[in-house]
């Protein structure tokens, strides 16, 4: 979406002057790039679609940057850095294009969203959030990750306990078809806040007592994967001060995939089944 800065402007011709719209920020030669569009950008990489789609019609409904409703709706945004990150967008708005109607700022929101791009690792936190970072809670984001499975996912933790959100869209993913792994460690009984789960889930334990499994994983298929300090306990998922990534990169979580799944060969004798 970024428009291409130059001497020459467009629709004009050698010698002959073109005409800017006074809403539409100038990109002559020297002046500053447009920031809306990186930032419509950025918050597309942050946001998941439904929330997106959600923001799209608070555009629409809105008349310009300093329309109450949209201030009223910045101000109630509780995920850490989000409401910042939307009063940039209405600061840009206001100074680059001053003209343009909320309508119009909703389809260059969906037009940033409609062309896939690589999403950058996201910083995830529990615990206290601040609005150094454009962070989200921990909670949240596993159940998503989870849900954002079509056909496998694996899941490693340490302990474990309660994390009811965690454990019912564990269930709901098995109710779609989803093979679901659970690396857990034994010393922990981590295995007991799972029993509401299906048979169809396999739990697995570290084969020998000389060393623990101490990773966090949430790895939806091959595609995105959760890493971070999180234990799968009430505690670590929204109280304690824990810090993760989530990673959308296909090209880095599938080889991430394929060392647990190595992990769980029998003839590597690494892991066995409970």
């Amino acid at each position: 979406m970024r428009r291409e800065t130059g001497g020459e402007h467009l629709g004009g011709r050698e010698g002959h002057p073109s005409h800017t719209p006074a809403s539409v920020p100038s990109t002559r030669s020297g002046s500053p790039s447009p920031r809306l569009p990186g930032l419509l950008a950025a918050l597309c990489d942050r946001l998941p679609v439904d929330r997106a789609v959600v923001l799209e019609r608070v555009f629409e409904t809105v008349s310009a940057p300093d329309d109450p409703l949209l201030s009223r709706f910045i101000a109630a945004q509780p995920a850490a850095g989000l409401a910042h990150q939307l009063a940039e967008i209405a600061r840009a708005w206001r100074t680059e294009a001053p003209g343009m109607t909320g309508s119009g700022l909703a389809l260059a929101l969906a037009t940033a969203r409609s062309f896939p791009r690589p999403r950058p690792a996201q910083v995830v936190v529990s615990g206290p959030m601040s609005a150094a970072l454009p962070t989200r809670l921990t909670s949240g984001v596993a159940v998503e990750v989870i849900r954002s499975a079509d056909t496998s996912l694996l899941i490693a933790s340490f302990a474990a306990h309660g994390a009811r959100d965690v454990v019912t869209e564990i269930g709901r993913a098995v109710g779609r078809g989803v093979q679901v792994d659970l690396l857990l460690e034994e010393s922990t009984q981590a295995a007991a806040a799972f029993t509401a789960l299906p048979d169809k889930v396999h739990v697995w334990h570290r084969v020998g007592a000389s060393a623990v499994l101490h990773a966090k994983l949430i790895a939806a298929d091959r595609h995105t994967a959760l890493l971070g300090s999180a234990n799968l306990t009430d505690r670590a998922l929204s109280d304690n001060i824990e810090l993760g990534v989530v990673l959308r990169d296909p090209s880095t979580v599938e080889p991430l995939v394929a060392h647990f799944r190595w992990l769980l060969a029998p003839e590597n004798r690494v892991m066995r089944r409970a």
